[in-house]
């Protein structure tokens, strides 16, 4: 069930669709730029409305400055799903740099001791 939510300019793909995607997303940003990942539980409204859902859902949206998508995840599909996003989380999370600590710091934590 792939489409466009026209009020948030998101596409909203099913799950390889997202995965294929997010792929792209994190190669094309690989030198320079990010992308955001927000992880929520769904309840499968819409609007502001209450609404009960029928069983718990999930909801990945990723975002880096140029496009959004997102997907929905059930409980039937959550361990495939956390597999393989687990495994391409790994994978492209190589290019990452390293936070250098300040001199400052390491100095005072030994002062602490």
């Amino acid at each position: 069930s792939s489409g466009i939510n026209a009020e948030y300019g998101m596409v909203l793909l099913d799950n390889d669709g997202f995965l294929h995607a997010l792929t792209k997303m994190f190669q094309n940003n690989r030198t320079s730029g990010s992308v955001t990942l927000v992880t929520k539980k769904y309840d499968g409204r819409t609007t502001r409305a209450a609404v009960t859902a029928p069983e718990n859902l999930c909801i990945i949206r990723a975002s880096d400055n140029k496009s959004k998508i997102t997907t929905i995840i059930s409980n039937k599909e959550v361990t495939k799903f956390q597999m393989s996003y687990a495994t391409l989380l790994r994978g492209n999370m190589d290019s990452l740099k390293k936070h250098e600590k300040s001199k400052e710091r390491k100095d005072k934590k030994r002062k602490d001791l």
